[in-house]
């Protein structure tokens, strides 16, 4: 097995430079995005969502974003899950996109709140039908004794819902990041990496450049 402390590589590819990079980051990370998209970077829209708890203690997992503006950045889950139990507690947290192969980070932070119930619907509704049973299938976070307990539970549900519209879950909706500060990374050569940091302001946002 390679030595871990030797695993590295240098990022050469591209630059951020104040001079070509928008005043605003909710349309600097639009033209990211759209960037990474056309590249074909496969599950494009997955975030990492770092939340703590009322007492302080941390946790981050995968999700997925749905939509943004300049209102926030959304995404849905189970309000009863370990994610929401935390943003009940502590209602901010952080969101980090990794696109390796554009070698680019972008780092949003912010305060979090819940969608209203008609988005949450629209959404629920344009999901596929399994995974609108998923959503009632699972009490997410919580022990389960088996994967056959989930499996049984689904099927009981197609039965149930067979040819109606399923419901949208009291427990299930999304949740709106509103960004408060914006970094982007770009990698450069030698560690020296681009960092512009995005922090809102009274009247719009202001930018700094930070170390790398």
């Amino acid at each position: 097995m390679p030595s871990i402390a030797n695993l590295r590589r240098e990022y050469a590819s591209r630059a951020l430079v104040e001079e070509e990079a928008l005043a605003d980051p909710i349309g600097q990370f639009a033209a990211w995005f759209d960037e990474a998209v056309k590249a074909g970077i496969p599950d494009v829209n997955a975030m990492t969502l770092a939340t703590a708890s009322a007492a302080g203690e941390p946790a981050a997992r995968i999700v997925l974003l749905k939509s943004f503006d300049e209102q926030g950045f959304v995404f849905f889950t189970n309000y009863g899950s370990a994610k929401g139990q935390d943003l009940v507690a502590n209602t901010r947290a952080c969101l980090l996109f990794f696109w390796v192969e554009l070698e680019r980070q972008v780092r949003i932070t912010g305060s979090v709140t819940r969608v209203s119930r008609e988005e949450s619907a629209e959404y629920f509704h344009s999901r596929p039908y399994e995974s609108q049973l998923g959503a009632w299938t699972s009490r997410q976070s919580s022990v389960i004794e088996s994967r056959r307990e989930l499996e049984d539970r689904f099927i009981a549900l197609q039965t149930q819902y067979e040819g109606q519209t399923i419901p949208l879950p009291d427990y299930w909706g999304g949740y709106r990041v509103s960004a408060e500060r914006v970094e982007f990374w770009q990698g450069r050569p030698s560690r020296l990496h681009d960092r512009l940091l995005y922090s809102r302001a009274r009247h719009g946002w202001s930018r700094v450049r930070l170390a790398p």
